[in-house]
């Protein structure tokens, strides 16, 4: 596995293989693997040529300064994962050579619309930090082919819709979610649980389960099974944000013409901040 952290090394390798006529896969990552980001890097290998996987912690997606300095950072680690999993080239670029001019001067890139519903109301600037980052990535690795996991699905739709707005010549492919034996969805933050935490956080897509089998009987109201989800995280311990039922293909409000509907939640247990969902038609 080839590892770069100049934009000049990763470009000599990218021309390089654009000259042979690889296809090229990317997939972007903040670090901390766990067999989630592997599961994406695997399906990577499955349809390219090459795999590119790039770490950096984008501070500029970090609305607060204690969950950017919290993010756990394991390179050593990560390294040996992804030579096991047969990665091409890591990217491992600093903040220098992501924003050279510092994040107050650099060019943001802005998603309307779905980036201030849900996780962007409660994290303001998040998804411009987001969109910027991996318009960044995109214009460095030129991959025909990007992975993102489904558990962040909100990111997952904005990724598609700044892809399709720019004109990009990528396709987003997306990857099911990875879940631990109880339940539990795969990140990164989830080490930084306690015991007790991590034996209450299961329950954060029990709920989603129960809310999503819910739906497909309509005897109550959408607006209802929300407010009884939220009260029932209360009750197992979480300080929950939102439980929100939303068409799947864009986040907006459910109608009678919704066919798709996904379910999505975010919830804190203590100083970690869990998000989770769950597509209706799934169950």
């Amino acid at each position: 596995m080839k590892i770069s952290q100049t934009i000049n090394t990763l470009r000599d390798v990218i021309t390089q293989w654009k000259k042979e006529g690889q296809c090229i896969g990317l997939v972007p990552t903040m670090g901390n693997l766990h067999a989630g980001h592997i599961e994406l890097v695997n399906q990577a290998k499955a349809q390219c040529d090459k795999v590119v996987v790039s770490i950096f912690v984008n501070p500029l997606q970090f609305n607060e300064a204690r969950d950017f300095n919290a993010y756990p950072k394991t390179r050593d680690a990560d390294q040996q994962k992804l030579i096991a999993a047969k990665a091409d080239l890591l990217f491992l670029p600093d903040s220098e050579i992501m924003y050279p001019q510092g994040q107050q001067l650099s060019t943001i890139i802005s998603v309307p619309k779905i980036s201030e519903e849900l996780e962007g109301e409660h994290r303001p600037g998040h998804f411009d930090g987001v969109a910027t980052v991996v318009n960044k990535l995109f214009n460095l690795v030129q991959p025909q082919r990007a992975f993102f996991g489904e558990k962040d699905f909100q990111q997952l739709l904005l990724i598609r819709k700044m892809v399709q707005d720019l004109n990009m010549p990528i396709d987003i492919e997306s990857v099911a979610t990875c879940r631990e034996a109880d339940g539990l969805a795969m990140s990164s933050r989830n080490s930084r649980l306690t015991v007790e935490q991590r034996r209450i956080a299961p329950e954060l897509y029990s709920v989603l389960q129960k809310l999503a089998r819910q739906l497909e009987y309509n005897e109550k109201s959408i607006q209802q099974l929300e407010s009884e989800a939220m009260q029932t995280l209360k009750q197992q311990g979480f300080e929950p944000e939102y439980v929100s039922v939303r068409a799947s293909s864009d986040l907006q409000a459910v109608t009678q013409q919704t066919l798709d509907k996904v379910v999505l939640a975010a919830a804190r247990l203590g100083d970690v901040r869990l998000i989770d969902n769950l597509s209706s038609h799934k169950l």
